[in-house]
């Protein structure tokens, strides 16, 4: 007896249908996750840095994703829409981290700036206005109680017998005080006072005599809260000179400041 085999075809798609293909659901889970990441790295602020390139990315992927979705060619329409809101909130607390970080530094170079002013301080006439140039007998306040006073030029004699230096034969000398006074609540220690005097634009020489001594710029070591030092200086000036500018810096920390004094 003989067998014969029968076999059954397999069934088939109509002739020329595409496979179907895979789900492309890649950008969406790529913006879900990238937007967890970017809101998550929002919340510190000072990761802004890092929190607004996640959230734009998980934005576009997310809204990429979406639309896959709504073409057929994703599944995962509510994860994409979820990575693109928390793409959102990422911009979102980035651009807050921008904010909150920038006040933080102005208000940190605002306070670096004010102790500075503080320490060195910057000298102020007595309206309260910066001091560049005061006229005789004005007060210069700095900002640590430091201040400082010129008087004005009175014409001062010069002995032939007891000069040391610093007067010209034709020339005419004149006196002046220099005082400073601490108004602050700590001892002004070991102020290293520097003072210049200059007539027509030239620096005008000191003299010296025995009646004053050689050192005329020692205030002593510490001037002490309330405590006033004063100097005598004596400057040579021509004998046409009109003015006698005085630049005094009390200390190397502070600013100096000038006083034009008419002669």
């Amino acid at each position: 007896m003989s067998h014969q085999m029968h076999y059954q075809p397999t069934p088939q798609g109509p002739a020329g249908a595409p496979a179907p293909q895979a789900a492309r659901n890649g950008l969406g889970i790529a913006a879900l996750i990238l937007g967890i990441l970017g809101a998550l790295s929002g919340i510190p602020m000072i990761l802004f840095w890092l929190a607004g390139p996640l959230g734009i990315l998980a934005l576009i992927f997310g809204l990429v994703g979406r639309s896959r979705a709504k073409k057929g060619q994703a599944t995962n329409k509510g994860v994409a829409l979820t990575g693109a809101l928390l793409g959102v909130v990422a911009i979102i607390l980035a651009v807050v981290g921008v904010i909150v970080t920038l006040t933080a530094v102005s208000k940190a170079v605002d306070e670096v700036n004010k102790q500075v002013e503080q320490s060195s301080g910057q000298p102020k006439d007595g309206s309260g206005q910066s001091a560049k140039e005061l006229t005789a007998g004005a007060t210069a306040k700095y900002n640590n109680g430091v201040q400082v006073t010129v008087s004005k030029a009175t014409p001062y004699t010069v002995n032939p017998s007891t000069l040391v230096s610093g007067h010209a034969d034709g020339n005419k000398a004149y006196q002046l005080t220099v005082t400073i006074k601490n108004t602050g609540s700590k001892a002004f220690d070991k102020p290293l006072v520097q003072t210049k005097a200059r007539v027509n634009g030239k620096e005008a020489q000191e003299v010296d005599d025995d009646k004053h001594g050689i050192l005329h710029h020692d205030f002593g070591n510490s001037i002490n809260p309330g405590a006033t030092a004063t100097v005598e200086m004596v400057f040579d000036a021509p004998p046409t000179a009109k003015d006698l500018d005085i630049e005094v810096t009390p200390d190397l920390m502070l600013d100096a400041v000038h006083w034009k004094l008419t002669l």
